[in-house]
Formats: structure tokens, C-alpha cells, sequence
């Protein structure tokens, strides 16, 4: 049995992969056009439990998730906020999100700063979102 999100970010060890999980590749198209992106480089392609883990840590169990909000710097860097198994809130203590968009010069990772101290905005509908378990370097 696949652990939880919680159990494989604790027991995953410490080396150059990460886990977590990829967007199905048929909904991200409809979830592009859903939310168009507000920068020229569309990322829109996965969900980090844990960065730094072990080339054999376990993937997690769940499959889903939904789309609760977005958040966006004003200066190149757009995210999605995604809460899976009820909670926004990942293990290491950031905000589970999907990179969507950045202004040249910018990087996926920064859309953990604009996400710290939860300065991003709900929507009032979630969307839901197919994830498929992944390891990706």
C-alpha cells in the first residue's frame, strides 16, 4: 500500500529527486484554458511534496486534489494553490501549489516566497485536479 503525502515526505530520505505528483496531461490542457496563464512561461506541471529525497522514497497514495486559489506577485511569478487530502499546507511547512506561469528571468521556485505567509486569494468555486504520483529530477 502507497503512503500518505505526510508518511512518504517523512520517510523519503535524503538525495537529488523529488516527489510528489504530475498534472494528467489531458486535464492540464482544459486547466490552462480554465486559468490562462498571466506570464509568457507556462510551467503548469506538477506538485512538490518534498525536494531533496532519496531516488527510492516511496510515492505518495493520493490521486487527487482541487485548485483553491492563486497567487500572484505582480512581478512574474503566478501559482496555483492546490489542497490535497483537506489541506493546503504541506508537510515541510509550505503551501501546496502548481507553479502556472513566469515572467522571463524568473523561477519556479520562487513561487514558494510568494506563497509564504499565505498571500494568496481563495476562489470561491474549487476546481478539481487528477495527480499522478511522480519522481522527477
Amino acid at each position: 500500500m502507497a503512503p500518505t503525502a505526510r508518511q512518504a515526505h517523512d520517510q523519503a530520505g535524503h538525495g537529488d529527486t523529488v516527489i510528489g505528483w504530475k498534472l494528467d496531461p489531458e486535464q492540464r490542457m482544459e486547466l490552462l484554458q480554465q486559468f490562462p496563464p498571466r506570464y509568457p512561461v507556462v510551467v503548469a506541471d506538477h506538485v512538490t511534496l518534498r525536494a531533496h529525497a532519496s531516488a527510492d522514497a516511496m510515492l505518495p497514495e493520493e490521486t487527487h486534489g482541487e485548485i483553491v486559489g492563486r497567487a500572484d506577485d505582480g512581478q512574474g511569478v503566478e501559482a496555483m494553490v492546490v489542497q490535497i487530502a483537506g489541506s493546503t499546507d504541506r508537510p515541510d511547512g509550505g503551501t501546496y501549489h502548481i507553479t502556472w506561469s513566469l515572467a522571463d528571468g524568473r523561477e519556479a521556485n520562487e513561487s514558494n516566497d510568494v506563497l509564504k505567509g499565505r498571500r494568496w486569494q481563495s476562489f470561491d468555486l474549487p476546481m478539481p485536479v487528477r495527480l499522478l504520483p511522480a519522481r522527477f529530477p
